[in-house]
């Protein structure tokens, strides 16, 4: 499967500007660099990530699938599990830029918003399911540090994303229930297509999506 390569941000004006903490493994602190090779590290490391698991491969295995010696790997990540960071991370970074790229803040219904944000999340999921799968099976080996730092990550760009939504409707309808909860379980809900054991991947069409869709919509007492 073809992972999504993010746009890159405007250039950096110092190798020193604003290096993020959670990426200070890397042996150089010039962010666009160490941006550009660690895309070049996921890319190659999801070929081999979804093939063989996370726990088996090997980091000289993920050098040679990005094309990088295990000395120049080295100097951007620390240990393997930095990979694993950098792939879970990398997943939100593509579902956040696959929503802007369909200009959903331009719709003013705040309902309306919400259902395209519904059907825009769910095509992700099923185009990325690899992704997802590996999201949801291999999180388990971060060790404690990364796993907070994934889980906040997570709640500020995903479940975020849907409170915005939810309180954004909450302005002119009455949501059924806390929205800290709702948009919780929204984020996990729209990841079930993704899994493995869903019966409808030879055969989803976007009737199948629209239904997945209006049943959330119910359940938060919007449709």
């Amino acid at each position: 499967m073809a992972i999504t390569k993010l746009k890159k941000s405007s250039p950096i004006k110092t190798e020193f500007q604003s290096f993020p903490k959670d990426l200070d493994f890397a042996s150089t602190h010039n962010l666009s660099l160490v941006e550009n090779r660690h895309q070049q590290i996921v890319d190659g490391a999801c070929r081999v990530f979804f093939q063989k698991g996370y726990h088996p491969t090997t980091t000289r295995e993920i050098a040679s699938a990005c094309g990088m010696s295990i000395g120049q790997l080295y100097h951007y990540i620390s240990c393997k599990e930095d990979v694993l960071y950098l792939v879970l991370k990398h997943m939100q970074d593509v579902w956040c830029t696959y929503l802007k790229k369909a200009n959903i803040d331009q719709i003013s219904d705040p309902v309306q918003r919400l259902r395209k944000a519904l059907n825009h999340s769910l095509e992700f999921m099923i185009e990325n399911k690899k992704l997802v799968q590996f999201m949801y099976s291999e999180s388990k080996y971060l060790d404690k540090k990364y796993f907070r730092i994934f889980i906040q990550l997570h709640d500020k760009n995903v479940v975020g994303y849907w409170r915005k939504l939810l309180e954004d409707v909450g302005q002119t309808k009455t949501v059924k229930d806390d929205v800290d909860f709702l948009s919780s379980l929204t984020a996990y809900l729209l990841a079930f297509p993704a899994l493995p054991g869903w019966r409808l991947e030879d055969n989803q069409n976007e009737r199948h999506l629209d239904a997945i869709v209006d049943f959330i919509l119910r359940g938060l007492g919007v449709s």
